[in-house]
């Protein structure tokens, strides 16, 4: 299947695509923060600007898109044009996020992915479900987490 849109309109719908306060994201954070726990956003000095920094539990948690970090779930599925660009952005995505990742882990600080598709779509689990897995997780000793949909 062809785009139905033009290359410019393409480019500047994309162009709008946010990293920040996306619903995935403030969905989390109002959950967690019913619960008690505080937290700082978007920590510029941290590798990958986690989306939500717990300094207290020296933990840290990012909420992915699945199709722009890489997840290996039915969400993510390349578009029909621009195969090639596509393929090289998300898995230059993937790698950054993967170096990232272990420098934080080096570093001492806890790391929790919860992905688009634990939260949205046909297999999602819930949303209170991921809340409170990611409460859990919050307390424990756990180093490394992900918390993604019913399909992966």
């Amino acid at each position: 299947m062809t785009d139905t849109v033009s290359p410019e309109k393409r480019s500047e719908v994309m162009a709008r695509v946010g990293s920040k306060d996306t619903k995935p994201e403030l969905l989390i954070r109002t959950g967690l923060h019913s619960l008690g726990f505080r937290y700082r956003l978007h920590v510029k000095d941290l590798p990958g600007k986690p989306d939500l920094v717990f300094p207290r539990y020296r933990a840290l948690i990012f909420v992915n898109g699945c199709f722009w970090h890489g997840h290996s779930c039915p969400r993510c599925r390349m578009p029909n044009s621009n195969i090639d660009y596509w393929k090289r952005k998300v898995a230059k995505n993937a790698e950054r996020d993967a170096v990232n990742r272990e420098s934080l882990l080096d570093d001492g600080w806890r790391v929790l992915t919860i992905w688009e598709c634990a939260l949205t779509g046909k297999w999602r689990l819930g949303l209170n479900q991921v809340i409170e897995f990611a409460s859990e997780w919050l307390l424990s000793t756990r180093t490394l987490c992900e918390i993604k949909g019913k399909a992966t």
